[in-house]
């Protein structure tokens, strides 16, 4: 089956790249086994941009409770994301293929700051893009940082990776025979307060008439199975 998609925006979180069952720190494994799945939709020719969390390393609204203001705070997650963002441009490139990391803050030394146009003329050469450092602004999520660049961009989806194929009414790990849903609306999402996406980015998503999938990566091919219309997933959209 031909690819649904042209363009997409991959969320991935920080602790998809973790080494633990907490998903904390960074695994060579994990970046590689991610890469290799992205690497093989890019080469047939998909355009891909990527948002990473920095969850495995730290995040800025749990490290504010123990009492680090929650402006540095989050300026340290955005940090995070940079070296997640930079390990997984290496993943890439070592399984062929080009990459351009780009940053909402700029350090010239590591990456590009991320200008719109730049962004969009990489991609049409085929690299892949590798969005880090979230918005540039504290109080906003990775989230909220990948819809917003995906609508930027003129994505044609915005596809959330998770550990589960799909949204379910409670955690499957813990409630047995949770029911998973198929198919939402932006508004079943907000109103039923379902914890996909914080409310910013599923507004955003809305606002713009970004459909959302979200999917299981860890099983082996689901990220194309996704872009294909085959995996089991949950489609978000109007």
């Amino acid at each position: 089956m031909s690819p649904k998609y042209k363009r997409i925006l991959l969320k991935l979180s920080g602790e998809a790249l973790g080494c633990d069952a907490n998903g904390q720190g960074l695994d060579p494994d994990s970046v590689r086994t991610i890469a290799r799945q992205i690497v093989k939709e890019a080469k047939a020719g998909l355009e891909i941009a990527i948002v990473c969390g920095g969850g495995n390393i730290l995040r800025g609204a749990e490290f504010s409770e123990l009492g680090a203001p929650r402006a540095s705070a989050d300026y340290m997650g955005m940090l995070a994301t940079v070296i997640n963002g930079l390990a997984l441009s290496d993943a890439l490139e070592q399984e062929g293929v080009d990459t351009r990391v780009l940053t909402a803050l700029e350090m010239h030394q590591l990456a590009e700051p991320f200008v719109r146009r730049r962004a969009l003329g990489h991609l049409s050469k085929g690299r892949i893009v590798i969005l880090a450092g979230g918005t540039g602004n504290p109080f906003f999520t990775t989230d909220t940082a990948a819809a917003l660049r995906a609508t930027e961009l003129d994505c044609d989806v915005l596809l959330k990776a998770t550990k589960v194929d799909g949204v379910y009414a409670a955690d499957p790990n813990k409630v047995v025979g949770a029911e998973r849903f198929e198919e939402l609306s932006y508004k079943d999402v907000l109103t039923k307060e379902l914890r996909i996406m914080d409310m910013t980015a599923i507004t955003l998503c809305k606002e713009n008439g970004l459909p959302v999938v979200v999917f299981n990566l860890f099983e082996e091919g689901n990220l194309g199975r996704v872009i294909r219309g085959e995996a089991s997933c949950t489609y978000i959209r109007s």
